[in-house]
């Protein structure tokens, strides 16, 4: 199983009971983005890919500049990544 970094404990999680738990929270709690991604990079987790979208990146590079982040906005996009996985 791959963890879920839930974004209210910035801490893994792999139990689906309390991912849907955890998911709920996230939409009425606090989201703790920068700590979520911290404790991603302190995990190894180097490649981050975000889809729709070009902001969040960004803010990847801010809290871990050393990360390669990846945009996925296009079909175009969406090939790119197929070949270089």
């Amino acid at each position: 199983l791959v963890p879920v970094y839930a974004n209210v404990t910035a801490a893994p999680v792999s139990d689906p009971a309390t991912i849907r738990t955890l998911l709920v929270e996230q939409v009425t709690g606090m989201v703790r983005w920068r700590e979520s991604v911290a404790a991603m990079f302190a995990a190894d987790v180097t490649d981050f890919v975000e889809l729709g979208g070009k902001v969040l990146g960004g803010m990847v590079k801010r809290i871990t500049p050393d990360a390669t982040v990846t945009s996925v906005v296009t079909m175009d996009d969406i090939e790119a990544l197929a070949k270089a996985l």
